[in-house]
């Protein structure tokens, strides 16, 4: 049975700050500074150049610091430099990039991640020091899990360890797939036994509503601190309400395709690029973060088994399920054909999300004896969710 491998984000809170952090993390914002200057007047896009280029005097100047800090500024800093380039390309960045951020990258040789004792052992120009964190339920998941890559993170709130872990799962081959299309207000799963199943997330309602709080506060407060504080309060409540309903959702998705062994999603990866509508819809699909809720679904349902394939979206809610025929607005959001077929356009996405995964897969997909109608269904409750349920 083949395997893939979940990576997921965890973050420690540190109880405390002991003395020479700050002054790491002031070191560490100077060596990638450093580099990323290095980087820009040289042109150098290549961390191993960078690194064979600027090791040897880098280590001079900093006997006391562990080697790997600067291997891991080196990799901070090409990272910085290249985002730098595309962006500058795209005429969003101009000047010389810099680094002012109060973080620190650290490789598996710079720290030690001890969960049951609730300690992280970390290195520094004084030795190894042990830095005790907030123990947090979702921590005891990953007792059996790899820790890789790990970032140390300072903020007002304190400074916190963002660490990855890794681990590899077993994924069942898949008797077939069910078809998932994301909206900004729903998402509707086609499944193979011919029943749609549509789950109103009111997501465009809640990301409207801290988007007009927002627009007060500015409007009232302007840049003061009183603002920006009341502006990251209902940033982070936003945040935290729109994680609770991705992870919900995810898990009656899962629930719903577990049974067939297959999920199909449309990679939307440069939907951004292609976003020419008005002023106000641009801002709602630039605010709608579909990735998250899609590499949500993904790490669920590989710890199920089930088999994730993203497919092209192009012509999804376009082209006929039945025939391949061009698809005419008959109604609010309705689709129809010449062939006699007639649906809810975001039924015929995930249809069609469900025909292209199987062709994908090498599975051949007949065409229907007869145009079909999808019409009347009810209203049902997953778990709080309010979805509308269709037969074809």
């Amino acid at each position: 049975m083949p395997s893939e491998t979940i990576k997921l984000t965890a973050k420690f809170k540190l109880k405390e700050t002991p003395e020479g952090l700050d002054e790491l993390f002031q070191t560490y914002r100077e060596i990638v500074n450093f580099l990323i200057s290095y980087a820009f007047e040289n042109n150098v896009t290549s961390f191993y150049r960078l690194k064979k280029e600027t090791y040897k005097s880098l280590r001079e100047r900093y006997l006391e610091l562990p080697s790997h800090y600067i291997y891991t500024a080196c990799q901070m800093a090409t990272a910085v430099y290249k985002s730098f380039r595309k962006r500058r390309k795209k005429r969003k960045a101009k000047g010389k990039p810099v680094f002012r951020k109060e973080v620190i990258m650290l490789d598996d040789h710079l720290f030690k991640l001890d969960l049951e004792k609730g300690v992280i052992k970390l290195s520094t120009p004084n030795g190894r020091i042990s830095l005790e964190f907030y123990p947090a339920k979702y921590h005891e998941k990953f007792k059996d899990w790899k820790v890789g890559q790990a970032w140390l993170v300072k903020t007002p709130k304190g400074v916190f360890l963002n660490a990855i872990f890794s681990k590899d799962v077993e994924v069942k081959e898949p008797k077939t797939f069910v078809g998932v299309d994301l909206n900004e207000n729903n998402v509707t799963l086609s499944l193979p036994n011919g029943e749609f199943v549509q789950i109103i997330t009111h997501e465009r309602e809640i990301r409207t509503g801290y988007f007009v709080k927002r627009r007060k506060i500015q409007k009232k407060l302007r840049a003061g601190k009183r603002g920006r504080e009341l502006l990251e309060k209902y940033g982070e409540r936003e945040r935290n309400r729109l994680t609770d309903l991705y992870h919900k959702l995810a898990n009656k998705i899962v629930e719903l395709a577990e049974k067939y062994g297959g999920l199909a999603l449309e990679d939307l990866t440069k939907i951004r690029d292609s976003i020419r509508y008005s002023a106000e819809m641009n801002g709602r699909l630039h605010r709608w973060s579909f990735r998250k809720l899609q590499s949500i679904v993904e790490y669920k349902a590989k710890l199920k088994g089930v088999r994730v394939v993203f497919v092209n979206p192009a012509h999804t809610s376009s082209l006929c399920p039945i025939c391949g025929g061009k698809l005419s607005p008959n109604g609010h959001r309705v689709l129809s054909c010449k062939c006699g077929f007639e649906a809810d356009r975001d039924m015929v996405g995930s249809w069609n999300i469900r025909l292209k995964a199987l062709k994908m897969w090498g599975v051949s997909v007949l065409p229907e004896s007869q145009p079909m109608k999808t019409g009347g269904g009810k209203v049902i409750h997953y778990d709080g969710f309010a979805c509308f349920k269709s037969s074809g």
